[in-house]
């Protein structure tokens, strides 16, 4: 069963090693889809502290993922990712939006019946890229 997730991954932390791990616990062959560092700034406001390529690296690094890749630059064919990897499920994290909030109709667009599940928060207080993005600037 190929699970897929989507994400920036900026500064690399516990809770998204246990998001990956959630999400690889939901089948057997997970898919990671890194943001590019423009739609990140498109999405979100502000560049990743880490770029894209950094990003890519520390998750390729995680031993559970069968394939991570950059996605698409141009943001109008973000979700043509659903066409090239064709997964039975999709993982998201607790706090996704974004991307997030368009997925269930692409879905349904792109003619596809792929469940949609909602993986849970890992310390959320403590572990989260724009919390530790604060910390940073004050430490």
């Amino acid at each position: 069963m190929r699970v897929l997730v989507f994400g920036t991954f900026d500064l690399f932390h516990q809770g998204h090693r246990d998001f990956l791990r959630q999400a690889a616990a939901c089948g057997d062959e997970l898919s990671v889809i890194i943001a590019r560092d423009r739609n990140v700034k498109q999405i979100k406001g502000v560049l990743p502290i880490d770029n894209e390529k950094t990003r890519l690296g520390n998750v390729r690094k995680y031993p559970a993922i069968v394939n991570a890749r950059l996605g698409y630059e141009d943001c109008t064919h973000v979700y043509d990712v659903l066409n090239d990897i064709k997964p039975d499920v999709i993982c998201l994290g607790y706090d996704q939006n974004g991307f997030a909030d368009r997925l269930p109709e692409e879905i349904i667009r792109r003619g596809y019946a792929i469940p949609v599940i909602r993986l849970n928060a890992y310390q959320p207080q403590k572990f989260k890229s724009s919390l530790l993005r604060v910390s940073m600037r004050y430490a």
